[in-house]
């Protein structure tokens, strides 16, 4: 740094900026690389949300939920919480907590939370103009009853209430309200994992098991039943990534790595493989968890409900997820540059999921509207995830352009600035 009697040049002023640190962590010690994965990951889910939200595309073929009980939501859950873990628990820290009190900590989380509720008002307005404009443009009045909208126009006053209550939600717009939520609760989850990280995971999991034994969900209204995703049950898949990502930020893993472990997690993901493909094992198995069920067992032990985060829908995320984890071939494969677009895409999350649901709605619509003819089906999901790309792209922060040598400003003079121009 230079003296305080002297101005620092850019490249003096580019190396400051690189010793800003998550609150809490000593001054001085630079901020540990951000983990490719992390981007990575949650950009490979996104564009598979995207694609299976196109219906009878074959790029469907290509994602995760043809290979394992799980599908692109449960690692979009894992990712968000440990981007949670590693974004947010800085400023929860004691040291931070005195320096700058507790809603230095609590409001960046409370205001992404109000973000997203803002976000999912967006995407359910927008959802309901698509298929109302389409239904009029291609003379299909029965899309005004897919996705959830007949109650939008037939008890329109409840149902609108509903929406801005986040209990009325429509179909592939309704991921967001329970992110929501999970955020909202994100200060007293961090807190509690700070101090006590096995007690946050112990009644985490207590939460999850009580919603699915008791059937535990916020409620919908107007329509009955509960929330598609159960806040009360994914709340599991969130809590485990914010705790991967507190552990991160001190250089461990949660689960540290075992050749047994690895070799269990690989045989229950190789085991969900065979059973989704060969229908032989798959009889077998479906049977075996059917007589478990008649003899009592709870429903969200034995089946592949995904309200409610079943177990093997559970088991085998986390078992993918350590296998992923342990393998240097996946964090030199993330770094790589062939995977910037998935990088590029994860790092600018929201927008490009509200990108991504706005063009699967628009496609949904076009593909029914036109007949379903098999090209667009072929040519539309990758146009979607180029569009996809350039949103993301745009949404990059760019860095301020430094005045050129020899200009009026770099030289500290005056620049004239154009007349009614105001000044900043």
């Amino acid at each position: 740094m230079p003296p305080p009697d002297t101005k620092a040049t850019p490249a003096q002023a580019g190396n400051a900026k690189k010793l800003v640190t998550f609150p809490g962590v000593p001054e001085g010690t630079v901020r540990r690389p951000r983990d490719p994965r992390i981007d990575a990951f949650r950009g490979l889910a996104l564009v598979m949300i995207f694609v299976n939200h196109v219906p009878g595309n074959p790029y469907e073929a290509l994602t995760i939920r043809n290979f394992t009980f799980s599908d692109a939501a449960e690692t979009f859950f894992i990712m968000s919480g440990i981007a949670a873990g590693l974004a947010y628990a800085g400023r929860f820290l004691p040291e931070a907590r005195a320096r700058t009190g507790l809603w230095h900590g609590v409001a960046p989380m409370w205001g992404r939370s109000w973000t997203l509720y803002l976000s999912h008002l967006f995407l359910t307005a927008w959802a309901m103009a698509i298929y109302a404009a389409a239904s009029g443009m291609f003379g299909m009045p029965e899309l005004l009853a897919q996705i959830n909208l007949r109650p939008v126009f037939a008890t329109t006053e409840e149902a609108l209430f509903g929406v801005a209550a986040m209990t009325h939600q429509l179909g592939y717009v309704n991921i967001l309200p329970a992110y929501t939520v999970l955020l909202f609760a994100g200060p007293v989850l961090v807190l509690l994992g700070l101090w006590r990280l096995g007690a946050l995971l112990a009644l985490s999991g207590l939460l999850w098991f009580a919603a699915g034994l008791w059937r535990l969900n916020l409620p919908n209204f107007p329509n009955e039943g509960g929330w598609f995703f159960n806040p009360l049950s994914w709340q599991l898949l969130f809590v485990v990534g914010l705790a991967i990502g507190l552990r991160l930020r001190d250089g461990q893993r949660l689960v540290p790595r075992s050749k047994p472990l690895f070799a269990l997690a690989a045989g229950f993901c190789l085991l969900v493989l065979v059973w989704k493909h060969v229908p032989a094992v798959a009889e077998v198995l479906n049977h075996q968890m059917s007589r478990l069920a008649d003899l009592g067992a709870p429903f969200h032990l034995v089946s592949h409900d995904k309200t409610y985060v079943a177990v093997p829908r559970l088991l085998n995320v986390l078992a993918l997820a350590y296998v992923l984890s342990c393998l240097p071939m996946v964090t030199a494969a993330s770094a790589h540059r062939w995977a910037a677009p998935l990088r590029l895409l994860g790092r600018q999350g929201l927008i490009v999921f509200c990108t991504g649901t706005l063009l699967s709605l628009v496609l949904q619509v076009i593909i029914a509207g036109a007949g379903e003819p098999r090209w667009m089906a072929w040519i539309l999901p990758p146009v979607g995830v180029a569009i996809m790309l350039g949103i993301a792209w745009l949404a990059m922060p760019r860095k301020p352009i430094a005045p050129r040598q020899g200009s009026a400003q770099a030289q500290g003079g005056v620049v004239a600035r154009p007349a009614g121009a105001r000044a900043s």
